[in-house]
């Protein structure tokens, strides 16, 4: 079984359940006293904390109640086999690094699809209560400032774009070039802001997103959101990236030429 459109509905209503169920698990961790992150990493750093475990076994356990023939992929518990040929995908707090500074640029990263890949996206901020749903039929907001439908940006030469990346290093020193070559031709690079920059580029205000070192779950609610909001997402070479590496998002295919034509200079 593959995902097809009748099953939209449905599964949208899921995925906003679980994004309910990881803003109730995480928001008491937030910002509090004492919060504690263990290293994932021998060398360097890669935190977790007991808000990003609590958020994903909030949703696994929706997931069991609405969706228990389906395959899930967490960050944090692994993977969990399913009958029905689609899977979750699940990054309970992106950006933690983010979430234990305090500040307001982490998300919940949600994906269902199939092996084609991501099919539903949601990226949701429970602090300030943004949330971003990506579906093949659309993509909608819905903020304490506002709702409604959402797409990306305009055609517009690279020289005018704004490109965002995580961290200033991005990944591999062959990746730093890479994006640095495409930096240099935009007109504003910007860092640090974690999934939130995916969902700035999905409702209109930014044109790429360039980054490296991504897993599959770093990805695939960004991908759900932003083809669902009217953009592309492919690696590097203009494949598929939804099993993570390196990823190309942009606003749409003009600007994903004009980036994709430098980076293809950095295998």
């Amino acid at each position: 079984m593959t995902y097809t459109p009748t099953d939209h509905d449905a599964l949208v209503d899921v995925a906003h359940a679980l994004a309910d169920a990881a803003r109730i698990a995480i928001l008491p961790h937030f910002r509090t006293t004492g919060l504690k992150a263990e290293n994932k990493l021998k060398t360097g750093f890669d935190p977790v904390t007991i808000a990003d475990k609590a958020a994903e076994q909030a949703m696994r356990d929706v997931l069991a109640k609405l969706r228990p023939d389906d395959a899930i992929l967490g960050e944090e518990f692994g993977p969990k086999s399913g009958t029905s040929g689609l899977t979750w995908v699940l990054d309970p707090i992106d950006g933690t690094r983010g979430f234990v500074s305090g500040t307001p640029t982490w998300g919940v990263l949600i994906a269902v699809g199939d092996e084609t890949g991501p099919k539903i996206g949601i990226i949701d901020q429970p602090y300030i209560g943004e949330r971003f749903v990506g579906t093949p039929e659309g993509a909608n907001f819905k903020g304490p400032h506002g709702a409604g439908p959402i797409q990306t940006g305009a055609k517009r030469p690279l020289a005018e774009a704004t490109v965002f990346t995580t961290f200033p290093e991005v990944g591999t020193l062959q990746d730093r070039a890479g994006f640095e070559a495409v930096s240099k031709q935009a007109l504003l690079t910007r860092y640090g802001m974690d999934c939130y920059a995916y969902a700035l580029l999905a409702a209109g205000q930014i044109d790429l997103v360039i980054e490296a070192g991504l897993n599959s779950y770093d990805i695939q609610g960004p991908i759900g959101l932003i083809h669902g909001a009217g953009g592309i997402v492919t690696d590097w070479t203009g494949g598929p990236a939804h099993n993570g590496g390196r990823a190309l998002a942009a606003a749409n295919a003009e600007i994903h030429a004009e980036a994709l034509a430098i980076l293809k200079d950095f295998p």
